[in-house]
């Protein structure tokens, strides 16, 4: 067994008992460049797991733009009072979405407007007790407009 083989074994044992070791231990062998001595497996299952949650993430800052957005825009009932509140949460999860965007993420977004759209509209429905006729059956936001800061729906009085 070689040497490498024996660090990488330790390697995969940290990664099981102590990941913050296990992070920090690879981190090091990266800029010291030692490759030969990664942990490939349990890296690349870490990368996998990043890109997933940023996914999750952006969609989920996303929906919740939406979801504010259609209460500002259809339930009227609601929007004298709750106006500020769902207007401060659309500028809220803009920024936080807009702390981890990138070209990639972008994509993705775009990508699955529509379907991020359906899951903010089931929560609307059940929420506002509006009936699903009452809203576009497709999200009629741009996704620039949707992370747009400056841009909300209009709203007839």
């Amino acid at each position: 067994m070689k040497a490498s083989d024996l660090i990488t074994s330790n390697l995969r044992e940290l990664y099981e008992t102590d990941y913050l070791a296990w992070y920090e231990t690879t981190l090091e062998i990266i800029k010291s460049r030692c490759l030969d001595e990664l942990d490939l497996d349990s890296l690349s299952e870490v990368l996998e797991d990043l890109v997933r949650d940023t996914k999750r993430s952006g969609a989920s800052f996303l929906e919740q733009i939406i979801r504010h957005l259609l209460m500002i825009q259809y339930w009227e009932t609601e929007r004298e009072y709750n106006y500020r509140h769902w207007a401060g949460e659309v500028v809220n999860f803009r920024n936080q979405l807009e702390i981890d965007m990138t070209t990639n993420l972008y994509k993705y977004l775009k990508d699955n407007l529509n379907k991020i759209y359906q899951r903010s509209l089931k929560y609307v429905i059940v929420k506002t007790g509006l009936k699903k006729e009452k809203f576009p059956e497709e999200c009629l936001y741009t996704l620039e407009q949707l992370i747009d800061s400056n841009w909300f729906p209009s709203v007839d009085e």
